[in-house]
């Protein structure tokens, strides 16, 4: 049962307990261990074959540990997932805020750019969230990760597109389709360097950076 073992995964023999601070950073290490076992085990061996047994092994915990920290496999999957888009988002936004502040064309680059610089280093977790993205689905039968869980990234992108309108930088188009577009051309990018590891993702990304500068920035204005 749950009161019988520790956030650590060790029995609890009567020692001396953790505090509140202590439990907590026990946890939340141990649930980074398991989600990392997670996208090992989904990487090497798809999503369909990847058993809570095998992530728990990879682990190196039992499945009543797993269990204690995540309520099944779909809850582990999401928390996967969001732990993935944190980091990742993370890292963009300090590359943004590095920059300060930017017009269109330097944020699209920064953007792309260091969407790709991350992903380069993470391989494992692009291979994990292409069986997932492609194979979990909901109680109902319909993908977890649709279109329709995209919706805030497309939001946000539609938001610079029409902030970079409103400045003049860009031509007059549909900030939803071409946050959509965007947001397409990203992933595809990642698709097809999974497929052909050797191919160069960051120049991809400088192609990317410049088709949609040309394809959205204003009549006769100067690239940057």
């Amino acid at each position: 049962m749950r009161s019988e073992i520790d956030p650590s995964g060790q029995p609890d023999n009567g020692e001396s307990t953790p505090t509140e601070p202590e439990r907590s950073l026990i946890e939340k290490v141990r649930r980074a261990q398991i989600i990392e076992a997670a996208i090992d085990v989904i990487a090497v061996r798809g999503f369909a074959k990847a058993s809570m047994a095998q992530i728990a092994e990879r682990a190196g915990v039992s499945k009543g540990v797993i269990s204690y920290h995540f309520a099944g496999k779909n809850e582990l999957i999401e928390r996967t997932v969001e732990q993935i888009y944190d980091r990742l988002g993370a890292f963009v936004a300090s590359r943004l805020a590095a920059e300060g502040e930017t017009g269109t064309a330097a944020w699209l680059r920064i953007y792309i750019g260091s969407l790709a610089e991350h992903m380069a280093d993470h391989r494992t977790q692009l291979i994990a969230l292409g069986e997932i993205f492609t194979q979990f689905r909901t109680e109902n039968g319909e993908l977890r990760y649709g279109i329709a869980s995209s919706e805030s990234l497309f939001a946000h992108l539609e938001e610079v597109f029409r902030a970079g309108q409103q400045r003049g930088e860009l031509r007059a188009f549909d900030a939803r389709v071409m946050a959509v577009s965007l947001q397409a051309a990203i992933d595809d990018m990642f698709a097809y360097w999974s497929v052909h590891p050797d191919h160069d993702l960051a120049a991809h990304a400088r192609e990317l950076t410049d088709l949609f500068w040309h394809a959205t920035r204003a009549d006769g204005r100067a690239d940057s």
